[in-house]
């Protein structure tokens, strides 16, 4: 060992003392620092920025986690973590038979996902799997439960769910469980209109023709007794026929319509059944707008042809945003049958038996009004006319089991 400085060059061994000393003094201040409070939070390192970049990797390497949140009845949101700022994920869920099959393909930004999930009939379980290339490929989360749906009921019945999960409200409904019918909800076309194709046949409209039985609404067309319609002088067939309505009673804007309707088997020309909305008058210029959910003709026994008209039609227009009618809406004559239509300010979709057969994305001022809802049993006219050599079975009755609307 070598002691530099000047206190070393004594003898020898006072120089080994000396140095002995030295030493031990040394020794004994480190022990004296080693001991005193704070000195390990002084003598620890500040980490460079080479050792925080290690970090990311480090959690690189962890699973994503998984929570569910409340959104409404019908959905629930899937929210979770990564450890990466942006990973690919995919979202499982298991079946009945406990397998786990893929439910969505997600994103992560920012290390956070958010998703939405319909709930279904039972409680459901789901998970998230890293799909990301790195050491956390391959990782899932924690399983999460989401609740069954719950069915709720209103006047309506069993409250359908609108598209973002929330449940409609019923602001109309009969299901003619009665004996008569409800004319603090119905009006009864009694004068003023006929239906047909004068001179060959036509019918008018009588409160004859209108009843419930049997859990339906019944609007007949039948052969017209003498003097039931003097209005109808020339016409070489006369008949009378049904129509109900809410005129004066009930309109909407907007909604949720719904009707179960069954015609006559037949495929003679000359029938014509209707459920279709009219612009109340009471709020605003008719301008001959209209709305038919369904419209049904004997001569084409096999579809319903929804319509929408703007005023003055210029024509059929059977795809792109302002579409107004179709043609391949099946619904076959003596059948039952069920018509949906949802309409808000942006657009109207009418399906037939589930079955999607219209969609007008105009947002259209006709339609921007509040409209009644109408019945109808008819004569055809045009190629539909009531053909006197062929003629279809009578009296025809138009059934509905029920009629909806919700908002």
């Amino acid at each position: 060992m070598h002691c530099p400085g000047t206190r070393c060059e004594a003898a020898p061994v006072v120089r080994w003392a000396v140095c002995a000393l030295l030493v031990a003094a040394l020794v004994g201040l480190t022990l004296q620092a080693a001991t005193r409070p704070g000195a390990a939070a002084e003598a620890a390192p500040v980490p460079s920025r080479s050792a925080s970049a290690l970090a990311p990797a480090a959690l690189a390497a962890s699973a994503p986690t998984l929570e569910r949140k409340a959104r409404n009845l019908g959905t629930v949101f899937l929210t979770g973590r990564t450890s990466q700022r942006r990973a690919r994920l995919v979202l499982q869920r298991r079946t009945s038979t406990k397998r786990w099959v893929r439910a969505e393909r997600l994103t992560s930004r920012k290390h956070r996902f958010r998703t939405v999930v319909w709930k279904k009939p039972r409680r459901t379980a789901y998970r998230v799997v890293d799909r990301s290339s790195g050491r956390s490929r391959g990782r899932h989360s924690s399983v999460r439960k989401v609740p069954r749906l719950r069915v709720t009921r209103d006047g309506c019945g069993v409250r359908p769910l609108k598209s973002n999960g929330s449940p409609w409200r019923c602001s109309f409904h009969d299901d003619f469980t009665g004996s008569a019918l409800d004319t603090s909800k119905w009006t009864i076309q009694r004068d003023g209109f006929i239906t047909g194709d004068p001179p060959g046949a036509a019918a008018c409209y009588s409160g004859k023709n209108v009843s419930v039985r049997d859990g339906s609404l019944r609007l007949v067309a039948r052969a017209a007794g003498l003097l039931e319609c003097p209005g109808l002088t020339g016409i070489l067939k006369t008949f009378t026929s049904g129509m109900v309505s809410t005129h004066d009673k009930w309109s909407q804007r907007n909604g949720l319509f719904e009707a179960r309707i069954h015609n006559t088997a037949t495929t003679a020309r000359g029938l014509h059944e209707a459920y279709w909305l009219w612009p109340d008058h009471r709020f605003g210029a008719v301008n001959g707008d209209e709305i038919d959910i369904s419209e049904t003709y004997s001569v084409y026994p096999s579809i319903s042809v929804p319509y929408l008209h703007y005023g003055a039609d210029d024509g059929a227009v059977v795809s792109g945003r302002d579409q107004n009618t179709a043609y391949d809406c099946v619904a076959q004559r003596g059948s039952w049958n069920t018509y949906r239509m949802q309409w808000s300010a942006k657009r109207i979709r009418i399906w037939v038996n589930d079955r999607l057969c219209l969609s007008n994305s105009s947002g259209s001022s006709a339609f921007r009004k509040r409209y009644i809802m109408m019945f109808t049993q008819a004569l055809g006219s045009g190629t539909n006319g009531y053909n006197l050599l062929a003629p279809p079975p009578m009296p025809a009755t138009m059934k509905v089991d029920y009629a909806r609307v919700w908002r």
